[in-house]
């Protein structure tokens, strides 16, 4: 009996080591990371907004983490170019993606997109939105957004916007404006918002959704009329700004977003590592005001909540896209 006992000890014993074994090189890794450069790829070029807020965090994340956070432009193909490059490399937490909203919305549009936006990426936090607002031309009779539906109502295809292009935020916000609203605008897409804003403080556009970074000035001045922000509550940057919902169609929400996605399989301690410290430096005062300056509302949700987010969010945009027959340029 004895004997028996004692083997089933060493069999229990051997068992729980070789257990312990089989995970003690995930708990090294772990443990060490990270213990070199960390990369970030960026969908932009240089000298944007989204630029400016990778480069103050990653010097913020190279602070807190010990290692360098190499901030890497991969613009081009509609923000595809560098998702795919994350998408493709190792699943080691090395390698992050800056991701923008668009990443959900590209595989509706382009015919050929080689990463699936739920299946290839690991969500580690959302960092921010970015404001965007429902702006007009001031010479347009309407204060508000139900004004601005009950005159596009009584005016069908007279009243025109404008868009960052076919398939873009802005874009697919008018559309989801227009289907809410039972409003019929005629679409003009630019390449880009400037010289979309130009037009419209011109009097060629008469409408338009457009970041608060880049339409303020002219809000500002009084070249424009903001009427509205499009989240579902109102912002930070702009608290006496109604939402789109509270001032004319109920249940309208629309956020433009950025975030941190590492490759599907990352580690989830060093996925859980990176949004613990992206989490603290977006509650410090001097990020805080930087990102309201920028036009951008904090978020800093968790992994799972970043998930669960962007599978709505991809789920109102593929309704959007295929009422409306969008395809991207």
């Amino acid at each position: 009996m004895k004997t028996t006992v004692s083997i089933r000890r060493l069999v229990t014993a051997a068992l729980a080591a070789a257990t312990m074994a089989s995970f003690a090189p995930g708990l090294a890794q772990a443990q060490d990371f990270p213990s070199k450069p960390v990369r970030m790829v960026l969908p932009f070029p240089p000298g944007g907004v989204t630029d400016l807020l990778a480069r103050a965090l990653a010097e913020k994340m190279a602070t807190r983490l010990g290692q360098p956070v190499i901030v890497d432009n991969r613009p081009g193909a509609g923000t595809v170019l560098a998702s795919d490059t994350v998408a493709r490399a190792p699943a080691d937490g090395y390698t992050l993606l800056m991701a923008a909203s668009s990443i959900g919305t590209a595989p509706l549009l382009y015919d050929k997109v080689n990463y699936d936006a739920i299946k290839s990426f690991a969500p580690v936090t959302q960092v921010a939105s970015v404001v965007h607002i429902l702006a007009v031309n001031p010479k347009l009779p309407v204060k508000n957004v139900g004004e601005l539906l009950a005159y596009a109502r009584q005016n069908p295809g007279k009243l025109n916007y404008g868009s960052t292009g076919m398939g873009t935020s802005t874009h697919l916000e008018m559309e989801l404006l227009k289907n809410m609203g039972q409003a019929f605008l005629v679409h003009i897409p630019y390449k880009g918002s400037g010289p979309a804003l130009i037009d419209m403080v011109a009097g060629q556009v008469d409408v338009m959704f457009d970041a608060w970074g880049s339409s303020g000035p002219f809000v500002k001045s009084g070249k424009l009329r903001a009427l509205a922000v499009t989240t579902a509550q109102r912002s930070a940057a702009l608290p006496d700004l109604p939402t789109v919902a509270e001032s004319g169609l109920k249940g309208y929400e629309a956020m433009p977003w950025l975030g941190l996605m590492a490759p599907a399989g990352t580690p989830a301690p060093a996925v859980n590592r990176i949004h613990r410290e992206v989490a603290e430096i977006l509650k410090e005062p001097e990020m805080q005001e930087k990102f309201r300056n920028w036009g951008l509302d904090i978020i800093g949700n968790t992994p799972a909540e970043f998930a669960s987010f962007l599978r709505k969010d991809i789920a109102q945009w593929d309704k959007v896209i295929k009422s409306a027959g969008i395809k991207a340029d």
